[in-house]
């Protein structure tokens, strides 16, 4: 057929100009190309030439970014202009589709104008970008010739009357309307920014954040179509693919998003409420009150999105409906009646009666609503965000102001504050993200039901009743869910707690060979959290096979009554594959419903936490003014003044401190003392207006005034400097139990003062932290864990008694510096730091001190006695009035005299605290290994966690992790879930199938009825129901039996895990322990045991569905077009990319939001923790601030993961929509060329929309689950762990019942080693203890003391030599049995949380006279008397409800109980006092008379009883004799030591 503008037929009346030209239609049409073509003329040459030097600085320099006046309407605008155009161009090809020749002129100029369209966009765009608006000339010329055109067609279409009903008429009237609203915002952009015609242009700058280059979150600053789909996030994305993305990659938080802006918006709302002159509601109400007038309108918008998404969700079923009814008529278009201006018209029902046209409208529809889904989710979550860090800001500076007694009160733990900010701000957080669906899935249920009811009539009705019905049964399923997952985290943390216990005292359970008591009562408290987890498994799969079976069932009833009941009514495809699309709509809210009421129901229960916690008390600032005047004195001399006061911890409690009436002297040392417990800690805390005061004042001297020069002070000065005094300056306050920061030595010292190199070298020497420092491996820059984890006590102490001397403060207050520190700690730091470098400084230092030796450097002292002050003054004073008192601290100065010329000297104790240290930080090298202290958490790269070993894997799968995860399940439940979920898919693919044959069969018997005129029998459906209904309940049964088999598969694999990992780790030798960090192993335990327990099934079971799914609908749609395939290949590629791109993208981003969320949190339990260090030293602000700078991290870090799954659902929707389009123009051109049957074109339709639903689907729990596999692989690494070997060559029965009973012990030419790698700490070690003898082993630190105890345990490798005792070689025993019969004490002392009988005996083998002996032994038996519960008596965990020597003498009890004939102390008596050790002492040689005891000494003095002595140096033996012979001998090693330590 030829081609011509006009047509080309010969009467054609195209070419008649007798009427004038314009009333030619064609000629109309032609002119409305000039516009067009001229705007195309003129910008190509500046897009190209312009833009070529300049493109490569456009992209770079995002800080020309500008927007110019109505920017997202013009975006807007083009949009609709351009879908306009399309629906022109659509109309034009079908109505020229009637006549002889083809009328170019038909579509050629909307064509042309589309291509306008999108040139004067991308035009606008890159003037923008660049800020030229001066071209902008050239849009303003365009868009005033396309109206002047398109008004011209208009008016001539009016001339000759055709109207409203001609299509093409309403599409011109549109296109006026849009050209003139086009050139409108032209001419505003002139008016606003006056870049023409106006003398002075308006220079306009580009947004503060787009300034500053660190901001790279552009969400909110780029244009319409990139921020619809995420288009900006392209190059974030790919250089994730080329490097890790770390916080510097993802840069700042644009202004409007930080934490501070969003919580100066949620403080203006509250301020906003109480300012009304309505009573304001209180309590959680006025909270929602204040987050919906702060947060709602962004959700408002993210709701109405998410309508109108919604909402175009239906023109898929309705499209297929019309496209199945058409294609099974033939698709046999209108001839058009009417020609006018020699053109012919059609109206829009004939348009619409167009196969073709549905489907590129279907298209278009997609489009739209998967852009609106996603930008109602981004705008919901944005909200959420930005809601979650201004709550979390406002928790932070409502902490800064608790009062100190809601905190040790126990009224607010600080375990509930982090609950606070880790849970319930993120419920709060959820609830804004879910909120849209309120509103909008109301909406959704019921249009879906009326257009059910439109096209199946009644029987619809009830098929969507039996989904509405059902909805009440999903919510109750929803609840026990949550019920069961509360119950197994609680069965959890009691699991964790036992783990933590076990692992922390590894080296005591493998000495007294109890792994086996510990490992069991574990596995006890896993089989309950099991049995939670079967619960919990159980509702999963109910859940998951309801969503599954409902859709089913509603079809089955649906169409099964429709066929029998209604037996007149037509049964076409048409119906019955729009209807299934639309049960596959109804489905969604009503899974989602449940979900959202849970949410809902947290998010009330969080707002109801949050409003307690807001309206908690309050520290009070005191302002008041005390009456009576003052002398003068009292300013100049003190620094603080406490007149009749009386405090308090609990407003209703009785006064902690009563009468208190002190005097601080300016610039002195004064010394606070008393018994434990009188109140000294709580009178600093109070004089720091920590405590609640009940009455009296306490004046604060901040300034001193000119009353040192002797004046008097006049009254009006008085006042003034009486507003003054009342503000108190910074103290450095060091509490009683060391506070530390998680951050560097160094940080923790200098607590965000200036850095002084001089001064802080001072402060490290005073507080003797050099050596401690040399050890770290990092020196000073070593980040100390939380807590101060990886330090011992008095390091702990030291640093924080370092961090008060460092800062310039004119006060300092220590409570108890010296607590944990040895005596020369002690006088060291006296002497250097609190006299040299604090009073001579003329600082005023308060010091509370249980060290009477030091009571004589004090220039006043405060004697303290039950809460009240027993008296204060000089030494002298006191001397002189309280004889008694002065007596009685005399004697005990004495007795601490003598105990420090008995302490060791100055190397011994610290020394020790070091090498524990360095073994703790440097577990892999040769140390000579002593006495392991294995304290926590130390930050060494775990090669599992570390970012940069996993560069070159990032793109690969864990296939290998998987492959493990699905061979613990076992073949069988293997091949079960397997099977059952192909088989439940080619079900629900034949369901689909019988549906299309039996409506194709119906509807063909329907046409050749109505063909033939005569009547026919009615078509039987009996047949085909009956196969349909069959196929349904297999369906459903199968549903049930893959959903179990998922579930079940998970449950049997965690507990196979854990069950490995446990038995691997408690059997792991020592070893392994000293060189894994503990926090390693905790986390394999806790984090990852959770993953492979909750996470993972539901994953897999999300992911194989999705995945199978897809392919089968990729499957039906190329069995009935098998052209589809052509154009699968493509889109598979694209699809490949983006899934590869985005899993390394997401796994990053997911691992930041973990990893930004610790220091948060953190930051808030270490807040908590030193409230009363912030308060005293004023750092409320600085600590302010570091929590914005860690919620913005936070927060950006789950924007840009936001954002990321945005990016890639966009494009998995788009990837979807094309593969909508092409299968339905394929199976209409199959349908209607080659006899394809209707149902077919239906089935291929229903099946092409669900590929475009679970795309995105299947990419995303394709990310999740190569997370959540990270921890199958790192807790496969562990379960690698080489067990220590427990078989011995003996048997039980050739080992003696009572071995060892003699006690004898022969060591011969013992060389020992820690690793195979390492150098030996023994060598060649020949000794002969014979039976009951007591002997010592001393020598310096590191020389194999220690490492000769654990030798008699096989706890070192033992490679050369050998040891026999009692006739037997030990390496020849089971572990078990060798070290079951013999006792060690360690040098920690350790216990477990449970009770004392617990604690001496957990193997339950002693009675109570035993126990009661045992205890009497070791001077405990009145303590434990005491107790409520004697041997019954809770041990709280780790003994802290006892004192440390007391933990050491229950550890001395424990050794006695077991009654071995070989006793080993290994500095035992470390943590005891002088008195109780010598008794001590007396009772191990009487009650061990007849049993070898073998002593390894710190302190040398406990062994000068000893039967022989053996002095040990770099793991040989110096010395071996008795002790009087070696002390006789002048130049002996032994003698020497016990010079040094007298």
């Amino acid at each position: 057929m030829s081609l011509a503008f006009c047509g080309s037929e010969n009467n054609s009346a195209a070419y008649k100009v007798n009427d004038g030209v314009l009333n030619n239609g064609c000629f109309v049409d032609a002119l409305n190309l000039v516009p067009h073509v001229f705007l195309l003329f003129i910008t190509f040459p500046i897009l190209f030439i312009g833009w070529g030097s300049q493109s490569s600085k456009v992209h770079i320099h995002h800080s020309t970014w500008l927007h110019f006046p109505g920017h997202n309407l013009r975006w807007i605008l083009t949009f609709i202009l351009l879908f306009v155009l399309v629906c022109e161009i659509a109309e034009g090809i079908v109505s020229d589709g009637v006549a002889e020749s083809r009328h170019l002129h038909l579509y050629m100029p909307p064509g042309m104008a589309f291509l306008a369209a999108i040139t004067s966009i991308v035009y606008y765009h890159n003037i923008e970008t660049s800020n030229f608006p001066k071209l902008l000339i050239a849009l303003l010329v365009y868009w005033t010739l396309a109206f002047i055109t398109k008004t011209i067609k208009f008016v001539k279409f009016c001339d000759h009357g055709v109207g409203l009903l001609q299509l093409r008429f309403c599409l011109t009237g549109l296109l006026v309307a849009l050209y003139g609203m086009l050139l409108v915002v032209e001419i505003n952009v002139i008016r606003v920014r006056r870049y023409v015609f106006f003398k002075k242009t308006k220079e306009v700058k580009p947004p503060e954040d787009l300034q500053d280059l660190g901001v790279r979150f552009l969400q909110p600053f780029v244009n319409l179509l990139s921020k619809g789909t995420y288009w900006w996030m392209n190059t974030f994305i790919k250089t994730a693919h080329k490097k890790p993305i770390d916080l510097k990659a993802i840069g700042k938080l644009p202004i409007a998003m930080r934490a501070l802006t969003n919580y100066t918006r949620l403080n203006e709302a509250f301020k906003a409420q109480k300012n009304k002159t309505t009573p304001y509601p209180q309590g959680s109400k006025s909270i929602w009150y204040a987050l919906c007038c702060a947060f709602g309108r962004p959700l408002v918008l993210s709701s109405t999105f998410r309508i109108l998404a919604d909402l175009l969700g239906f023109a898929g079923p309705l499209c297929i409906s019309g496209i199945v009814h058409h294609v099974g008529k033939g698709n046999n278009t209108f001839r058009p009646q009417i020609k006018i201006l020699g053109v012919s018209f059609i109206s829009s029902q004939e348009f619409l009666a167009n196969a073709y046209v549905l489907a590129v409208l279907l298209f278009f529809a997609l489009l739209l609503q998967r852009t609106f889904l996603q930008a109602s989710y981004y705008v919901a979550i944005e909200t959420g965000i930005n809601l979650r860090g201004a709550i979390q800001t406002k928790i932070y500076n409502k902490i800064m102001r608790l009062s100190t007694s809601n905190m040790s009160m126990g009224e607010m733990t600080a375990g509930q504050i982090c609950n606070l900010v880790a849970i319930d701000t993120n419920q709060l957080m959820w609830f804004f993200f879910l909120c849209p669906n309120l509103w909008a899935m109301p909406v959704q249920i019921i249009v879906g039901v009326i257009l059910l009811y439109y096209l199946l009539g009644i029987s619809a009705l009830i098929g969507a009743a039996v989904i509405i019905v059902l909805a009440p049964v999903q919510y109750f399923v929803a609840t026990k869910l949550s019920q069961a997952q509360r119950s197994t985290l609680e069965y959890s943390n009691e699991r964790l707690k036992k783990t933590n216990e076990m692992l922390r005292g590894i080296k005591l359970l493998k000495l007294y060979a109890w792994e086996h008591i510990f490992h069991s009562s574990v596995e006890e408290t896993r089989q309950k959290e099991m049995t939670s987890l079967k619960a919990f498994a159980l509702y999963t799969s109910i859940s998951i096979f309801m969503n599954a079976a409902i859709p089913i069932a509603a079809v089955l009833i649906t169409f099964v009554v429709h066929a029998h009941l209604f037996e007149t009514a037509a049964f076409s495809p048409s119906e019955a594959f729009a209807s299934l699309s639309l049960f596959h709509i109804l489905v969604t809210p009503l899974f989602l419903l449940s979900s959202v009421i849970r949410s809902t129901v947290k998010a009330l229960v969080s707002v109801q936490k949050l409003s307690e916690f807001l309206s908690s008390e309050e520290i009070g600032e005191e302002h008041d003014k005390c009456s009576e005047p003052r002398c003068k004195e009292s300013h100049s001399k003190y620094q603080a003044v406490v007149t009749h006061g009386f405090f308090t911890w609990t407003p209703e409690g009785v006064p902690t401190l009563s009468s208190v009436d002190i005097r601080i002297p300016q610039g002195q040392l004064t010394m606070i003392v008393g018994q434990v417990g009188c109140g000294k800690s709580s009178l600093l805390l109070g004089i720091l207006g920590e405590m609640q005061k009940v009455s009296g004042n306490v004046i604060w001297n901040s300034s001193i005034p000119d009353s040192e020069t002797g004046e008097n002070v006049s009254p009006e000065m008085e006042t003034a400097i009486d507003m003054e005094t009342r503000k108190r300056g910074p103290v450095a306050y060091a509490s009683q139990k060391p506070w530390l920061l998680n951050a560097t030595v160094e940080e923790n010292i200098t607590f965000e003062s200036p850095f002084n190199k001089q001064r802080y070298k001072a402060v490290i020497d005073a507080c003797s932290l050099q050596p401690d420092i040399d050890i770290l491996p990092h020196g000073d820059q070593t980040q100390i864990g939380e807590r101060g984890i990886n330090l011992s006590g008095g390091q702990r102490q030291r640093i924080s008694v370092a961090r008060a001397l460092y800062q310039q403060t004119n006060v300092v207050f220590l409570d108890d510096p010296f607590s944990a520190l040895d005596i020369h700690l002690s006088d060291h730091l006296m002497q250097e730091g609190i006299l040299k470098m604090l009073r001579d400084d003329k600082r005023t230092v308060v010091l509370v001190t249980h060290k009477l030796q030091y009571l004589p450097h004090a220039d006043w002292i405060i004697a303290m006695k039950d809460g009240t002050i027993q008296r204060e003054g000089t030494l002298k004073d006191i001397q002189k009035s309280e004889s008694e008192l002065f007596e009685h601290w005399k004697t005990l100065m004495n007795r601490q005299d003598q105990e420090l010329e008995k302490e060791t000297s100055v190397e011994r104790k610290t020394v020790l605290d070091r090498k524990n240290l360095q073994r703790t930080m440097y577990p892999r090298e040769a140390l000579l290994q002593d006495d392991e202290e294995d304290e926590d958490e130390i930050p060494e790269s775990d090669d599992e966690d570390n970012l940069s070993s996993v560069l070159h894997q990032r793109a690969k799968m864990p296939w290998q992790a998987c492959g493990k995860y699905l061979s613990s399940a076992g073949f069988l439940l293997l091949l079960l879930l397997v099977l059952s979920q192909l088989l439940k898919h080619t079900v629900m693919v034949s369901i689909d199938y019988w549906l299309a044959h039996w409506t194709s069969v119906a509807i063909s018997i329907e046409v050749e009825k109505n063909c033939s005129h005569c009547e026919v029998l009615r078509f039987n459906h009996s047949p085909y129901s009956r196969v349909f209904s069959i196929l349904c309940c297999l369906g459903i049964i199968l549903c049930l039996v893959t959903s179990i088999a998922v579930e079940w598969t998970g449950l049997k694999v965690a507990k196979k895990l854990h069950c490995f990992l446990l038995n691997k780790i408690i059997l792991a030798p020592m070893r392994f322990f000293e060189t894994t960090p503990l926090g390693s192993i905790l986390n394999r335990f806790s984090a990852d045991c959770n993953t492979i327990d909750q996470h993972i099934p539901s994953t897999l079971e999300c992911l194989s569905r999705s995945t199978l799914l897809c392919l089968s609908a990729l499957a039906v749609i190329s069995y009935v077009t098998p052209v589809f395939l052509i154009a699968l290949v493509p889109l598979a590629i694209i699809c490949y990319f983006i899934q590869k791109y985005f899993r390394v993208a997401s796994r990053d981003l997911q691992q930041l939001d973990d990893s930004t969320q610790l220091p948060l949190l953190s930051h808030f339990s270490e807040t908590v923790e030193g409230l009363t260090t912030i308060r005293a030293f004023r750092y409320e602000s600085r600590f302010k601030q570091k929590l914005l700078e860690y919620t913005d991290s936070n927060n950006i870090a789950s924007l840009f993961l936001t954002a990321a799954n945005r990016w890639l659902e966009v494009r998995m929707e788009y990837i979807g929509a094309c593969v909508v389009l092409i299968a339905a123009v394929a199976s209409i051109t199959n349908s209607l060329y080659y006899q394809l049957s209707s149902g077919f074109v239906g089935l291929g339709l229903t099946y092409a929309l669900m590929v475009s639903n679970y795309l995105n689907w299947m990419v995303r729990n394709l990310a999740d689950m190569e997370l959540q596999l990270g921890a199958v692989k790192r807790l496969n690494g562990l379960i690698k762990t080489e067990a220590e070997n427990y078989e011995g060559l003996l048997s039980p029965a050739q080992i003696p019942q009572n071995w060892p009973d003699q006690g004898e012990i022969q060591i011969q030419n013992l060389s020992v080693r820690y690793d195979s790698s390492l150098k030996p700490v023994l060598k060649h070690v020949s000794a002969h203890i014979s039976p009951g003898q007591k002997t010592g082993i001393c020598g310096r630190t590191g020389s194999g003391k220690s490492s000769f105890s654990l030798a008699f345990f096989r706890m070192v490798d033992t490679f050369e030599g050998r040891i026999i005792i009692d006739g037997i070689d030990i390496a020849k025993l089971p572990l078990q049995t060798l070290r079951s019969r013999l006792s060690i004490i360690l040098q920690d002392p350790i216990l477990f949380s449970g009770t004392i009988r617990f604690n001496l005996d957990p193997e339950k083998k002693c009675t109570d006279n035993m126990l009661w002996e045992a205890l009497e032994i070791a001077q405990l038996k009145h303590v434990v008397k005491a107790l409520p519960g004697g041997l019954d008596a809770i041990v709280t965990e780790g003994g802290e409800n006892f004192s440390q020597g007391q933990r050491q003498l229950f550890c001395l009890a424990r050794a006695f109980v077991r009654k071995t004939s070989i006793f080993i102390m290994d500095e035992a008596t470390a943590s005891i006092d002088m008195a109780t050790e010598n008794i001590l002492q007396k009772v191990v040689m009487t009650a061990f008379a007849d049993r070898t005891v073998v002593t390894i000494a710190h302190r040398v003095h406990t062994i000068l009883n000893a039967d022989m002595v053996i002095v040990m140096k770099r793991g040989v033996i110096l010395e071996y004799d008795k002790p009087e012979i070696l002390l006789e001998q002048e130049d002996s090693v032994f003698a020497s030591f016990v010079q040094a330590d007298k």
